[in-house]
């Protein structure tokens, strides 16, 4: 795979991944000014929960089914159909249990949430869960046959799609509108993607195959990745938990969330990089590339580094100045812990993207082992250190704990692909983000000027970068290309 693919579909992904992510700031802005305070929250604990119960258990089948397309449809498409048959079984099963489980605990779950009246939304929005599910196979089917600018488009629909239902139907039908439209949204994306694979896609791949596929490979890969998902987001949430758990101030919580949820721009924006490390990863390895494998390792660490640093560095400055555009002046007081929170994300979306490096190389175990003792150790330093310093000792006990995931996993990238960040590189950068930083304290940072504050302060990072030749002319004109299609 060239540098130029990767980064181009890099480019479009996380495009739509903004995208998507802005689509969630719109709607979540409706429909609290639509339901109000009460039903806002009402559909908040709802929705939070059946998304969060989908996305941590009905992603494993769907992302085994990536690893093993990815190795095969190229040289074997008659492979192609039975691996997808064998996913669809696997997952239709599954989820089947799951919605059903879901459905019966809804009364227990409105129960402990101390608000019986939830049980009926609860039993709606159980639809959420295989309309969720149906789309995100299909979404894990092109990654796995590395059709990115595809994932692009859909995702871009989705978010178009949400956005117009659920506000639509909140407007009409309220509490359970809103609840419906996260229905509707992904069984629509699931009938386009459903119908360009009929009619344009399965057309290259024989569909009377004699060949079968062993059911087992796909559950074998899928629990251990289904187990880092869920130590992995155990890790980057335990924090909020402890902090309302142990001060038992709500103000104090809200404050910390809304510091948490900034701090995590950067890792929304390398999402798009794990879409499609883990199938390239798994076709290079599968293939003995070793050569191509280094180049794709090497490649993405690089890009990484060269955007993770400014981008750390502006949220961190700027810390109570972005908290303040999103949620207004009252939230400015977490400023000093989203500026640790920062530093913190920064490492962690390191971990988490060459996480799925080690996925797409078939070594699932290693996140899986790493992302649980992280989850332990951060738990333990965040219970020690809110106890003594408040909000800034849950943001440094993560910020500490994540830098040490990220450690250990380049430490395991280093061991089993011998890559690691080139020293030379890494000076540049940080030499780069030193003066950046100097520049900072320089330029304006009223609340109408940081923004433009900002873009001189890349403008003058990015400068220093080509000046040393860590970005050269070659890597401007690929940059150029993004916002080119290919010709065919």
């Amino acid at each position: 795979m060239s540098s130029n693919f990767l980064l181009k579909s890099a480019f479009w992904l996380t495009v739509s991944e903004i995208i998507y992510n802005l689509s969630g700031y719109i709607i979540h802005s409706a429909v609290g000014r639509i339901l109000g305070p009460a039903d806002y929250g009402r559909y908040g604990l709802v929705v939070t929960l059946t998304t969060m119960v989908i996305i941590l258990i009905g992603n494993g089948i769907p992302t085994a089914m990536s690893k093993y397309l990815s190795e095969i449809f190229h040289s074997h498409p008659e492979k192609v159909q039975p691996i997808k048959k064998q996913a669809l079984k696997l997952q239709i099963l599954i989820i089947s249990a799951i919605t059903l489980l879901f459905f019966l605990a809804a009364p227990l779950i409105a129960r402990i949430l101390g608000d019986l009246s939830l049980t009926n939304l609860f039993r709606l929005s159980t639809l959420i869960i295989p309309a969720f599910a149906s789309a995100s196979f299909y979404f894990y089917y092109y990654t796995g046959i590395h059709h990115f600018n595809l994932q692009s488009i859909l995702k871009t629909l989705r978010s178009l799609f949400r956005v117009i239902a659920i506000i639509t139907l909140a407007f009409f039908f309220h509490v359970e509108g809103s609840v419906a439209g996260y229905i509707v949204a992904p069984l629509a994306v699931f009938l386009i993607a459903y119908l360009i694979d009929k009619f344009k896609i399965s057309s290259k791949f024989p569909k009377n195959s004699t060949e079968s596929f062993d059911w087992k490979k796909l559950a074998n890969y899928a629990w251990p990745v289904t187990l880092f998902m869920l130590f992995y987001e155990l890790f980057i949430s335990i924090d909020l938990y402890l902090v309302q758990g142990i001060l038992r101030n709500e103000h104090l919580t809200g404050i910390y969330n809304g510091a948490l949820t900034v701090a995590r721009i950067p890792y929304f924006l390398f999402y798009a990089l794990t879409i499609i490390l883990l199938p390239t990863i798994s076709k290079s390895t599968s293939q003995n590339n070793h050569q191509e494998t280094f180049s794709i390792i090497s490649s993405s660490l690089r890009l990484m580094l060269i955007m993770l640093f400014p981008a750390v560095l502006l949220l961190s400055f700027y810390s109570s100045q972005v908290l303040t555009l999103f949620y207004g002046a009252t939230f400015s007081e977490g400023a000093a812990a989203m500026s640790i929170l920062s530093v913190g994300v920064g490492f962690l979306t390191i971990f988490y993207v060459l996480s799925f490096v080690m996925n797409g190389a078939g070594k699932v175990k290693i996140p899986m082992w790493i992302s649980l003792g992280g989850l332990i150790f951060n738990t333990a330093l965040n219970y020690i250190l809110i106890q003594k310093y408040a909000l800034l000792g849950s943001a440094s006990a993560t910020a500490l704990a994540s830098f040490l995931i990220m450690i250990l996993m380049l430490s395991c990238i280093r061991q089993n692909f011998a890559v690691s960040i080139k020293l030379a590189s890494l000076f540049k950068i940080i030499a780069a983000s030193i003066t950046t930083l100097a520049a900072l304290f320089l330029l304006p940072n009223s609340q109408l000027l940081f923004i433009l504050s900002s873009i001189v302060a890349l403008g003058i990072y990015f400068a220093i970068l080509y000046t040393s030749k860590e970005i050269s002319s070659q890597d401007l004109q690929l940059v150029k290309s993004l916002l080119q299609r290919k010709k065919k």
